[in-house]
């Protein structure tokens, strides 16, 4: 979104934060990116989508926005689109399958089936999510995460300990990432148990499950929510970079950002059987895959053994080079342009109108 601030006005309205008496739209601008950040405030009781959509229909008419690009992270937004709001396109940034991810709305299969019937537009967050949507959208393409290997590459050159880092021996083995159902806990604890002399350090906030069922074991360190600038200095002192994902519902389509900002700190990497890390990563050699705790820690012990050397560092980067941020906005921005240039593109308006939504989460049958 930052990079599509550079020449247009971006507004990213954020999760609601349940902390006031009467709904409040907080606007703030991001001083490094220009975007427009868009913090609505409400009160617990009341009905959300309702105050959301009027909060966001006072917000369009005041500033004068005509015909916006609507971009949906969620099909759920649906909900609480201002009524009578005439986009000039539609987009929806899939990334990932929602549907399987623990506690998911039951409206939300019916909610995205008629946004694909109304978007313009279709990007999907990996190759195998691509793969298994492909049929349902003609305008849909692949864009697995980018990185910011400018940012991440200066691990390789710092040096000392920082911070929490600084009194945990080594080997270390570092994840960054949400600690959620996605993560295989039983494995984490399992590699911990079987090699006591190596520490396992996770980073990240924990989301829809207790913090009592992480594994607790003097060798796992659970530091928490860090900030995006120090990633790395903490992948500076680490040893590999672990993915130990469960193979689950909430990850048969996932294309974790964890494996290109592990290689561009130059680290080597383990990972559980991911489709999108086999292929491409673990079928280039860019990154090690085990599908049990015996193979995780023999595939963590070759790394630190092995020697990559520069022939290793040189594959990565070159691979690296097509992932990076910038050519993810240029190839997001060359579609929309041919979308906003179409004269064939169908209107949208009455598609998103909110009786039309509402109809679609109570589980009727919508004629788009």
């Amino acid at each position: 979104m930052s990079r599509f601030a550079r020449d247009r006005r971006v507004y990213f309205v954020e999760e609601p934060v349940f902390d006031s008496n009467e709904p409040v739209l907080k606007t703030t601008i991001c001083p490094q990116t220009g975007v427009h950040v868009l913090t609505p405030h409400l009160p617990v009781d009341g009905d959300r989508n309702k105050a959301l959509e009027g909060l966001l229909a006072d917000f369009v008419a005041l500033h004068k926005i005509h015909k916006p690009i609507l971009w949906f992270y969620t099909p759920m937004a649906l909900e609480f689109v201002p009524n009578g709001i005439a986009p000039s396109a539609v987009v929806y940034d899939c990334m990932d399958e929602l549907s399987m991810f623990q506690g998911a709305p039951k409206q939300l299969r019916a909610l995205e089936e008629h946004l694909l019937r109304t978007a313009d537009l279709v990007f999907t967050g990996g190759v195998s999510l691509f793969e298994a949507k492909r049929h349902l959208h003609p305008n849909m393409h692949p864009f697995p995460s980018g990185v910011d290997v400018h940012h991440f590459v200066q691990a390789r050159n710092l040096t000392g300990d920082f911070r929490e880092q600084q009194n945990i021996p080594h080997p270390r083995l570092g994840y960054a990432g949400v600690i959620d159902e996605r993560i295989d806990l039983p494995l984490v604890e399992q590699v911990a148990r079987m090699r006591p002399d190596w520490q396992i350090i996770m980073i990240g906030p924990t989301a829809k499950i207790s913090p009592d069922s992480l594994p607790r074991r003097d060798n796992i360190h659970w530091l928490g929510m860090k900030d995006y600038t120090d990633l790395p200095k903490y992948f500076a002192g680490w040893d590999v970079g672990i993915m130990p994902f469960a193979l689950n519902d909430a990850t048969r389509f996932i294309s974790p950002t964890k494996t290109p900002e592990y290689l561009s700190a130059g680290l080597p990497v383990v990972s559980t059987a991911i489709r999108d890390v086999v292929r491409p990563y673990g079928d280039l050699g860019l990154a090690r895959i085990a599908h049990s705790a015996e193979e995780f820690v023999a595939a963590a012990e070759q790394a630190m053994a092995s020697d990559m050397g520069l022939k290793w560092r040189e594959r990565s980067d070159e691979f690296l080079k097509s992932m990076s941020w910038d050519s993810v906005w240029g190839g997001m921005s060359h579609l929309i342009a041919q979308v906003l240039d179409s004269e064939k593109r169908k209107p949208v308006s009455s598609d998103l109108s909110t009786r039309a939504i509402q109809k679609v989460a109570a589980g009727e049958t919508a004629r788009v």
